[in-house]
């Protein structure tokens, strides 16, 4: 080892993290919240590979493709690592037809990667948790992974989202209706999804400097700006846009999903139509959907919709799939900030302390809180007063310690202290697991 290797300080690439245990056990538990959504809705786990033949991941994501981490193998194979879970998802479909039953309902909790600025609830490598359909035309796929959505971001207690929602064929034929020819679509889309960002003015400077004429950006602006309520916004859209056959089609789908969210329980204000919402990934062809949080401004904190030709892209029948994405990151910054959720600290929920070098006593009791289902951390600070171990196990965020010295054990009980509170109380060893139990529900 050099002098420069043996001084140099520990670092890290900027836009990546290290998750340490306070961190992990939030995210965990994040995780496990929308794991159990997921499989409530009927969805089963799937993984694929972080690294995928780079002609997997190419042609399908548009202006998001700038941001792949692309690079040769040591087998001279050209790779790169995966930016969503969805595309790997349509080459899995690809793949394994033979193996999978249709509708194919599955759900992906991985890490994905893109060479993005790092900002606020922006890095380079982040988780993202999606979950599929595929093999279903009806709307009813649609409601369902909305229904999804609105079902996880409740149980992480984001009251404050709104799920935003529209269909990329909406927004197409609202551009040809102005007379913009379908080739430039894709450049109304990626304009458009940046409405929040830059604003009126800058789409519109954006669309023309990409080859749309002025008058032609004011009158699509205009119409996506029309408000009211979800029936009336329909209502006007079928009169601006009558005569158009593909029009129609998407307002009758986007009427029928509506219906469907109101049956399945979706509330009427945690879903509504918004003729801005775009999504700037190229491969998606029907509803589109991101839900947003009203504060704090981090954007969106989860986004999907229908694509109809990704699977196909692979060489395999064309098969509809749709689905969604939750950003964890972003979701994990609106629950540190606003508290939405009680915030685990720790993941032991007992601490057993060794009083007066007794290790056999407290190994007992820790055995037999364990095989309740109890989490319990045995001290392993022997020889340490109480008083210090009880100082360890509170900075460790541990609520409870459950205290069995020779006194105690004498007498048949085990004491009870709340590290948090500082009460303490002495219950019947032969009850302490019940009252343990109690305690933390």
């Amino acid at each position: 080892m050099t002098a420069t290797q043996a001084t140099r300080k520990p670092s890290i690439l900027k836009g990546f993290r290290d998750y340490l245990p306070e961190q992990m056990i939030l995210r965990q538990e994040i995780i496990n919240r929308f794991k159990a959504i997921f499989e409530l809705h009927g969805f089963d786990p799937l993984d694929t590979p972080a690294i995928e033949y780079l002609e997997v991941l190419t042609g399908k994501a548009g202006e998001n493709e700038k941001l792949m981490y692309a690079f040769e193998d040591q087998g001279g194979r050209s790779v790169g690592l995966r930016y969503d879970l969805t595309v790997p998802l349509a080459r899995v479909v690809a793949m394994h037809q033979s193996e999978i039953v249709l509708p194919f309902k599955r759900y992906h909790v991985a890490p994905v990667w893109r060479a993005d600025r790092p900002q606020r609830g922006r890095f380079r490598e982040f988780w993202q948790c999606d979950a599929d359909i595929a093999g279903v035309e009806s709307m009813a796929a649609d409601a369902e992974i909305v229904s999804v959505l609105t079902d996880c971001l409740a149980a992480v207690g984001l009251d404050n989202s709104v799920v935003h929602m529209s269909h990329r064929r909406l927004l197409e034929r609202i551009a040809m209706a102005a007379g913009i020819p379908q080739e430039q679509a894709a450049q109304v889309y990626r304009s458009v999804d940046k409405l929040d960002k830059i604003g009126a003015e800058g789409v519109r400077k954006e669309m023309v400097e990409g080859g749309i004429e002025a008058s032609q950006a004011t009158q699509v602006l205009d119409t996506i700006s029309i408000s009211g309520s979800i029936e009336d916004l329909l209502v006007e859209l079928s009169r601006r846009l009558q005569n158009d056959a593909n029009a129609e089609g998407a307002i009758a789908e986007m009427t029928q999903l509506f219906q469907l969210l109101h049956q399945m329980g979706v509330p009427n204000d945690k879903a509504v139509l918004d003729l801005t919402l775009a999504r700037g990934l190229d491969y998606y062809t029907g509803p589109v959907f991101e839900a947003k949080v009203t504060e704090p401004k981090v954007g969106s904190v989860a986004g999907g919709g229908r694509y109809e030709g990704l699977i196909g892209s692979f060489g395999s029948r064309s098969i509809s799939a749709t689905g969604v994405s939750l950003g964890l990151e972003r979701i994990i910054e609106v629950i540190r900030e606003h508290g939405t959720m009680p915030i685990p600290t720790a993941v032991a929920q007992v601490f057993v302390p060794v009083v007066d070098r007794n290790l056999g006593s407290a190994a007992e009791l820790t055995s037999e809180l364990r095989a309740r289902g109890l989490k319990t951390d045995l001290s392993l600070l022997d020889g340490k007063s109480l008083g210090e171990q009880l100082k360890y196990a509170g900075r460790r965020g541990i609520g409870l310690a459950a205290i069995l010295g020779p006194d105690e054990a004498a007498r048949g009980v085990v004491a009870l202290k709340n590290l948090v509170t500082g009460d303490q109380i002495e219950l019947e060893r032969a009850e302490i697991v019940q009252s343990i139990e109690r305690m933390l529900t």
